[in-house]
């Protein structure tokens, strides 16, 4: 029976193994149809790029311009895996090691010298005093005998669970398979109702026009014939004579004729192609997400330029919207908060630089709205950095310093916890290292997260709806994620130009599926990704120079701050956030 462990670690351990090496996953990543390999056998099986097939399910997908690595980790297969390996590796040292004397367990310096058999516990005699004095006892070699057997049932039953716990395991893989076979066969016959509809649609179309070409062709011809014979009416009228007497009759009846066909025909009225019944649920589905993808082009309102005067920007940062949808701009270079509607209507301003000591100008980086609705601003004087709490109309109601630095920083609010994430970078620009800070309202740190994954110089942050932390590095040029419990989940990003790469991110915000928007303004645009991290697509390309702040209003409208422009931007029919 010594082997059952082993044996049972076994068959996890073939639940762990990557199909494609056979052995323990080593750095697991998950492609997006959920099916988990090596990094290195997926490096070797699809390159660096262009369109991959699972091994297991033949789904295709485009790998990202950055590869493998790009690809999500999984992060509980690693942590099984290294379980497992320790596992084996303690096995083998406890089979080499000598056993040692049995020390008590409430007593470490005691050993065990009798068994109890009320309690069904090994006692020494500081627990016959303490505990076990009126307890029967017995000598632990009886109590080996007595007990091995319904111990030795206990470990079956154990194993018995554990092996219908594979076998569950067994049960999932087998339906996560049915269930990507499920997809693909929805995914084919969705396709294949979208091309049919677009056959008959064409045809249709095809029908229609012949019939609007024809009578065109007919009007056309009554025109001709009805423009000829007045001009050559007035023609022999400009000639004088008497000539022009026999045309009143060929005139009068063309009118008479003509204006009667005008009043008697009809306009052609296209039929409209409508899809079967069995395809209309599939198309329409179709149809919304090209119109969802596609169009219309979304209203963008653009207001500000820069300037000291209301409505005007130097410098704008951070942005935040309420839930009545005004938009407060953290308008740094002016040293205020500017509040306006989402129809970029200026409504109302306050300054940022009569809340600290000595009457110093402070300089707003952020603003966020917490679950009060009140803002927190985060901000700097010449000697001080200060995490400041306004209400709506900008008076003071709290504030608190925190570590000096000369780094642009973000302020987020935990609304589940009631707490306020600033990001911070150590003074030094060779060695500088990134982390965020966690506050309670009253400025009492709670905890760091972040230290340990190489982030260098973060800026903005946010908590999302499912209270993950993300936070955009301008110098490593990642964005990112961690648990609210400083566990680090995934990052995604990179530098570079093309899809799904960032150069110098900024503000960040999420919409209501869990999207994730970033400003990238060293490409001049803003990015969708995911909640995975995986890119969906370029939005706002055409009208921004270097987007800074961003967030979502009540009904997805997307709000952007441009700080090289000193402008804000509003696209007002954002169909990816509702």
């Amino acid at each position: 029976m010594a082997a059952a462990p082993w044996s049972l670690g076994t068959q996890f351990h073939d639940e762990l193994s990557c199909s494609i090496c056979l052995e323990l996953f080593t750095r697991p990543k998950v492609l997006p149809c959920q099916h988990t390999f090596c990094q290195d056998c997926l490096e070797d099986h699809a390159g660096r790029g262009g369109t991959f097939q699972c091994p297991n399910c033949r789904l295709q997908f485009r790998l990202p311009r950055q590869g493998v690595t790009s690809l999500p980790d999984n992060l509980m297969a690693a942590n099984m895996c290294e379980r497992l390996q320790n596992q084996a590796t303690q096995s083998g040292e406890t089979r080499e090691q000598p056993q040692s004397g049995n020390r008590c367990t409430f007593h470490p310096s005691e050993e065990v010298k009798l068994y109890c058999k009320q309690c069904k516990v090994p006692v020494c005699n500081d627990c016959l005093d303490d505990m076990h004095s009126d307890h029967g006892t017995i000598t632990l070699k009886k109590a080996s005998r007595e007990r091995k057997a319904p111990v030795q049932a206990l470990i079956d039953e154990g194993r018995n669970v554990l092996e219908d716990y594979c076998g569950v395991l067994k049960s999932l893989r087998e339906e996560e398979k049915t269930l990507d076979e499920q997809k693909q066969e929805t995914d084919n016959s969705i396709i294949q109702a979208y091309n049919h509809l677009l056959f008959q649609a064409e045809e249709k179309y095809n029908k229609n026009k012949e019939v609007v070409q024809e009578e065109r062709d007919r009007v056309l011809a009554d025109v001709s014939d009805l423009s000829a014979a007045c001009d050559q009416a007035e023609q022999e009228l400009e000639q004088g004579g008497v000539t022009f007497l026999g045309q009143e009759r060929i005139l009068t009846k063309k009118i008479v004729k003509y204006r009667g066909k005008l009043q008697k025909a009809a306009p052609v009225q296209p039929q409209p192609v409508q899809p079967p019944n069995n395809l209309q649920t599939a198309a329409g589905i179709l149809l919304l997400a090209v119109f969802l993808m596609y169009g219309p082009l979304p209203k963008t309102i653009t207001f500000g330029g820069k300037g000291s005067g209301n409505g005007q920007f130097n410098n704008p940062s951070g942005v935040a919207v309420s839930s009545k949808g005004e938009i407060f701009v953290a308008d740094s270079g002016n040293q205020r908060i500017q509040v306006f509607t989402l129809q970029g209507t200026f409504v109302r301003q306050f300054p940022t630089c009569t809340v600290v000591s000595g009457g110093q100008k402070m300089t707003p980086h952020d603003v966020v709205i917490d679950g009060e609705g009140n803002l927190w601003v985060l901000g700097n004087t010449e000697t001080t950095r200060s995490a400041v709490q306004y209400d709506k109309q900008g008076r003071v109601l709290r504030k608190f310093g925190v570590h000096m630095t000369g780094w642009y920083r973000g302020v987020a609010v935990d609304t589940r916890q009631k707490q306020i994430l600033i990001t911070q970078t150590t003074e030094g620009y060779l060695n500088r290292q990134g982390l965020v800070l966690v506050f309670r309202s009253d400025g009492s740190l709670v905890r760091t997260v972040g230290q340990q994954q190489g982030m260098e110089n973060p800026r903005y942050i946010i908590v999302d709806g499912e209270g993950k932390i993300l936070v955009s590095d301008y110098d490593n040029h990642y964005v990112y994620v961690y648990k609210t419990d400083k566990q680090f989940l995934f990052k995604f990003g990179g530098k570079g130009s093309g899809e799904g790469q960032l150069k110098n991110p900024q503000g960040i915000c999420t919409d209501r599926a869990g999207n994730i928007i970033v400003a990238n303004p060293g490409n001049s645009r803003v990015e969708m990704f995911d909640k995975t991290g995986r890119f969906l697509k370029h939005i706002s390309t055409d009208t921004l120079t270097r987007p800074e702040g961003v967030t979502l209003g009540p009904q997805g409208q997307l709000v952007v701050t441009d700080s090289a422009d000193h402008t804000v931007h509003i696209t007002q029919s954002y169909f990816t956030a509702i």
